[in-house]
């Protein structure tokens, strides 16, 4: 009997990665993973963008489920994700096609290796301003925790620091549960819609 291969089987031998040239010339609609949609209940995704790993799994690697797979079919070599939350645009690469994985890696290298400038801080009314430290406190708490073996615990507050990173801007909303397609967003947001473009669902 064939065996029956599951089509978002991660893999590079499934059909041809979409440039995004390809993408716009062809204008093709991209199907997004169910794994993207929360439509897998036993594997809801639940990443926490402050420490690099999902709720349910510390392990050496970032342990998502699923991160091997496609993220979209047909498969692309760029997506650009953006957020309600946020100013910035995230964009995910990978010529052999984005996976599950490489989404969250790189958004949460993009929201916690880059700082928030002097000119987006000022951006911000000084209750805004004030949030974000707090949210900085918060989030270095979670990051570095006092007792290592409890790192979801309580921490004693302590001063903001000096580093405010972009991740610090989504205040609570530290938890990706997925993407999603938001074309009238996109549209007032960039300027345009292209079937590559996908919001984040932030939850906190």
């Amino acid at each position: 009997m064939d065996k029956v291969i599951n089509r978002w089987a991660g893999g590079t031998s499934y059909g041809p990665v979409l440039s995004q040239t390809d993408l716009y010339l062809l204008n093709t609609e991209l199907e997004l993973n169910p794994l993207l949609k929360g439509e897998v209940p036993d594997a809801l995704m639940q990443f926490h963008l402050v420490t690099g790993f999902p709720t349910n799994s510390r392990t050496q690697d970032n342990g998502v489920h699923g991160r091997d797979q496609p993220a979209t079919l047909p498969r692309v070599s760029q997506l650009i994700i953006i957020s309600k939350y946020s100013p910035w645009c995230t964009i995910v690469k990978k010529d052999t096609g984005v996976t599950i994985g490489d989404i969250c890696s790189i958004i949460y290298r993009d929201y916690n290796e880059n700082d928030i400038t002097d000119v987006e801080f000022n951006s911000l009314n000084p209750r805004g301003q004030e949030q974000l430290r707090r949210s900085s406190a918060v989030n270095t708490g979670n990051r570095e925790p006092q007792n290592p073996n409890s790192p979801w615990g309580y921490y004693t507050p302590h001063q903001a620091p000096e580093r405010l990173r972009r991740l610090d801007w989504l205040r609570e909303r530290v938890y990706l549960e997925g993407i999603s397609r938001d074309d009238n967003y996109a549209r007032a947001r960039l300027g345009f819609r292209a079937p590559n473009v996908f919001i984040m669902d932030l939850t906190s």
